[in-house]
């Protein structure tokens, strides 16, 4: 029986099992700070918990980070094993996007709290944004290719999770400029957002479609794989929602440089392009919801991956909502009340048993460790099978 954290023999046994899929609590978290206050705009209460909930996701993501990074002082070789695990190197792109929600919270909760400070300070994470989801959206399919071993009939939608870290920068990229004046580095954000959004959702729907394909040749993943098919309306939803915000923005900044034409066209195309987005993401979400459900009839473990039922779907209701803003619509934002209300359910359900998981000690495991491990050192097989029996 595992004894909880802090009653751990070696608590640097943490930072060695720290992975960066920790960092979708707070890409969870985040999302659903961002979406509290669409319940009840005018509700000081709500907007209060919201606020409070992003500054806990901010501490959530220094924490994170510190703990990474120590991970990578103090054991860099365990470390960058992590570029040869086939599924765990994936997890990389959850810091960018964990990241753009905090930066997301500066533009919404710390512009009213610290004014221009909170838009500088969103400013700067942008840049450190965009670079690491860059970064990671190249080099960790590059790794994929040429490092790691994949099979078709293994995949899931976690190879979507460093694609994605581009698009959701973009959307980021158009809420910044909302605080930005119309210049040209304003306009050197849009034009760079959108080309963020080619990067990420054109890949992604590859992927989409080679999912299709794998779940049609070698059905359902397996019961420890079930809620990855979540994940799925994460491009979509971003997709969309990254379409609205910026051509939104670009109308009245495009105006400015005498291109009034081509910005009403990119709202208009943000408007049509994503109903067409949010009709695929509703297919999507029909199809997580029968996967999962067939896998309820047994007992579904508990791992960080359960994350994936908060931030794609959270992204997916924000772009419902910011739809229903533009278009003036009460139906449309009914139906996003819905997806909200869902949401708040998954999360909490998934929060509580992130903190049991935390205090019983079982979530800290690094399964690129346990590979190295087993590949380095014979002798530690035995007590990698005894963790894994533990465990």
């Amino acid at each position: 029986m595992k004894k909880p954290f802090y009653q751990l023999e070696q608590p640097q046994e943490i930072i060695r099992q720290f992975t960066p899929n920790w960092f979708t609590m707070t890409m969870g978290t985040g999302v659903v700070a961002l979406i509290l206050p669409e319940l009840a705009p005018n509700h000081s209460g709500l907007w209060l918990l919201a606020q409070s909930l992003w500054q806990l996701n901010t501490l959530l993501f220094i924490v994170f980070t510190l703990l990474y990074l120590l991970r990578w002082l103090i054991y860099p070789t365990e470390a960058k094993q992590i570029f040869s695990h086939p599924s765990m190197g994936l997890f990389l792109g959850a810091i960018p996007m964990g990241l753009a929600t905090v930066l997301n919270g500066f533009l919404k909760f710390g512009f009213p709290i610290y004014g221009e400070v909170a838009i500088q300070i969103a400013h700067w994470l942008w840049y450190i944004d965009i670079s690491l989801a860059v970064a990671i959206g190249i080099g960790v399919p590059f790794c994929m290719f040429s490092r790691q071993e994949h099979h078709l009939h293994q995949m899931t939608a976690v190879w979507l999770l460093p694609i994605v870290a581009c698009e959701v920068a973009a959307t980021s990229g158009g809420l910044l400029l909302h605080y930005l004046p119309a210049n040209g580095q304003s306009l050197a954000i849009l034009l760079g957002s959108y080309t963020l959004w080619g990067m990420s959702v054109l890949p992604a729907f590859a992927i989409l479609t080679i999912l299709m394909l794998r779940l049609a040749l070698h059905q359902l993943p397996g019961k420890e794989l079930a809620i990855t098919g979540w994940l799925a309306l994460g491009p979509i939803g971003t997709g969309a929602l990254a379409l609205l915000v910026l051509g939104n923005e670009a109308q009245p900044l495009l105006a400015q440089f005498g291109l009034i034409d081509f910005g009403t066209a990119l709202k208009q195309l943000g408007l049509f392009s994503s109903l067409v987005l949010l009709g695929f993401g509703f297919w999507w979400f029909a199809i997580a919801v029968l996967i999962t459900l067939s896998h309820l009839k047994n007992r579904l473990p508990f791992n960080l991956g359960w994350w994936a039922l908060t931030f794609p779907l959270g992204v997916f209701t924000l772009a419902i909502f910011n739809l229903a803003q533009q278009m003036q619509l009460e139906l449309i934002r009914n139906i996003g009340l819905g997806f909200a209300s869902i949401l708040i359910v998954l999360w909490s359900m998934v929060m509580l048993k992130t903190l049991v998981g935390i205090y019983n000690g079982g979530l800290f495991f690094s399964p690129c460790l346990k590979s190295f491990l087993e590949k380095t050192t014979p002798a530690c097989n035995t007590l990698v099978q005894d963790k894994a029996t533990n465990d």
